[in-house]
């Protein structure tokens, strides 16, 4: 579910961005920043800590974005996330902008679990085979479920193809009842 203050932002990002295609690239350079900080402690409680000042929390951000090779564009958005003290939302706001870029781009997000980790034919097969599943461009999102034996479950939306061993084994089980 989307949070209601993040959708101005992510709708913000893709007026000032003027594409689908350049938004999304802003996200994931977002989502990239995003990561560092919810990976350092330290990190996480310098940007929480309101009695840090915004001008030093923003030099250790272009000190980040530089480290992470960010654009000047993504220190501008994180620069006004920062000073609305809204930095600690940047998940919220990046999964908002994630909506809004799929839908214009006519692309539907697919939860995978997979048995095992799979190889880069293995991830396009998939791929080829929940686009002509869905009718649309699928941008997968992979994890691995090490309680599967095998196979995948892909969650599309409120869709579910169970393709697990587990699943096949139901289906000839009740296909016999």
């Amino acid at each position: 579910m989307i949070r209601r203050f993040a959708r101005p932002y992510a709708r913000a990002i893709m007026d000032v961005t003027q594409s689908p295609a350049k938004a999304n690239d802003l996200r994931k350079e977002l989502a990239s920043f995003e990561t560092a900080r919810k990976s350092s402690r330290e990190l996480s409680e310098l940007f929480a800590n309101p009695g840090i000042e915004p001008q030093n929390k923003l030099r250790i951000t272009e000190t980040i974005a530089k480290r992470l090779g960010l654009s000047e564009m993504a220190v501008k958005v994180l620069d006004v996330l920062i000073r609305n003290h809204r930095i600690n939302d940047l998940g919220a706001i990046n999964d908002a902008l994630a909506m809004m870029v799929n839908e214009a781009l006519d692309v539907v997000v697919a939860e995978v679990r997979t048995a095992h980790q799979l190889d880069k034919n293995e991830i396009a097969e998939l791929q080829r085979m929940l686009e002509a599943k869905a009718g649309k461009r699928v941008e997968i999102h992979l994890s691995v479920d090490p309680t599967l034996l095998g196979g995948f479950v892909a969650r599309i939306g409120s869709e579910i193809f169970d393709a697990s061993v587990a699943g096949k084994i139901e289906k000839f089980r009740t296909s016999l009842a």
